[in-house]
């Protein structure tokens, strides 16, 4: 099954960029998400590879194959786009058997070919329904039915999940990964639900304004963000604003809004700089009442928000910030709205960037 490498890939409408320039190499029988915001590019990178738009510059290949010039018909590419994109006419059975009586197989071929994806996803009682008497999910995974029995060799996801609820999302997105990891596939999925990404994904590239910022697996990405946006964007973080005050060999004193003063793990940047800290609101303690020990704040709870398994504490501090704290709902003591607390955190767990030029909610904004 094939890998995939875009080198320097550009594309242009008109004055927009839509991708600026990517590199990017998907390992063979990889399961692969591009992520980010809408009008990030993921989509227009998915429809170069394929072979629905031509890049300006850059060349793209699938295997060994240079597939510039290469219609989508010959790439063994299969796509399976948000909204179901099924012949309305045909039922389940001629809609997965489309592709290969198309490419010229027998009857024999077909029929056999048929019964195999769709016993895979479980559909096969359904093949005399048209797609107005399915689900969305059933819909769904006859798309993805139809592009197996094409003999895609790479399955191209566009959105895949977006139409469905919530809980057939969850539970069809395990699925088709199942089915691509079965099957020995490179898939490529394009998402803007960051849950969805980290949830089925080997690695993940983080996208915005046609670049890409970061690849990584889940964790990775996750635990050790490479940017300020990717840490706003995967998961949730707290931002504090400061300037560093002094240095050590081992630590890093950055003062916050109103003289507040927190360590951190040494990062190498210089005295005097603008920085930002982001930490996770896992990584926050929430204590009742004010406590005097490291990287310890005074503030008040400002909101609390039950989420099912865990309890989401707002607090705002003495320098007005506000900090997000995100705790078990079944460990522990709760905290009630104007309730005085102390919170903290880790040195190791704050995560330091130089302060961004166009300032801070300009870099995180979701465009």
């Amino acid at each position: 099954m094939p890998e995939v490498r875009i080198v320097n890939v550009t594309k242009k409408f008109g004055k927009i960029v839509a991708v600026d320039n990517v590199s990017l190499h998907i390992h063979d029988k990889e399961y692969f998400s591009l992520l980010g915001p809408s009008g990030c590019g993921k989509t227009t990178l998915l429809r170069l590879i394929a072979g629905l738009i031509k890049p300006d510059e850059g060349e793209i290949y699938i295997g060994d194959r240079l597939v510039n010039d290469v219609p989508p018909e010959d790439r063994d590419v299969g796509f399976v786009f948000q909204t179901f994109a099924l012949f309305p006419h045909m039922n389940a059975w001629d809609n997965v058997t489309y592709g290969p009586r198309v490419k010229g197989f027998n009857m024999e071929q077909a029929k056999t070919i048929g019964h195999e994806v769709l016993e895979m996803v479980r559909l096969h009682e359904r093949l005399d329904a048209f797609p107005s008497e399915l689900s969305g999910g059933m819909m769904q995974r006859i798309a993805v039915a139809r592009a197996l029995a094409a003999g895609a060799k790479l399955l191209l996801l566009d959105e895949p999940l977006g139409q469905l609820d919530a809980k057939v999302r969850n539970e069809l997105r395990y699925e088709i990964r199942k089915m691509t990891k079965d099957l020995g596939l490179t898939a490529i999925h394009v998402t803007h639900d960051q849950s969805e990404a980290m949830a089925i994904s080997d690695r993940i590239a983080i996208m915005k304004k046609g670049r890409i910022l970061q690849v990584g697996t889940p964790r990775e990405l996750y635990m050790n963000p490479q940017s300020i946006f990717v840490a706003h964007f995967i998961g949730e973080s707290n931002f504090l604003e400061g300037y560093i005050l002094e240095q050590s060999d081992n630590e890093t004193l950055v003062e916050l809004r109103g003289g507040l003063t927190v360590n951190i793990t040494n990062t190498g940047m210089k005295q005097g700089e603008k920085v930002v800290l982001a930490i996770r609101p896992e990584a926050v303690t929430i204590e009742k009442g004010a406590k005097k020990k490291k990287n310890a704040f005074h503030g008040f709870v400002e909101r609390v928000t039950f989420e099912g398994t865990n309890i989401r504490y707002e607090v705002r501090l003495e320098n007005q910030d506000l900090v997000v704290a995100i705790k078990p709902s079944l460990i522990g003591e709760w905290f009630n709205t104007n309730e005085e607390v102390s919170i903290s955190f880790p040195s190791e767990k704050a995560h330091m960037f130089t302060y961004p030029e166009v300032g801070l909610r300009e870099e995180i904004a979701i465009e």
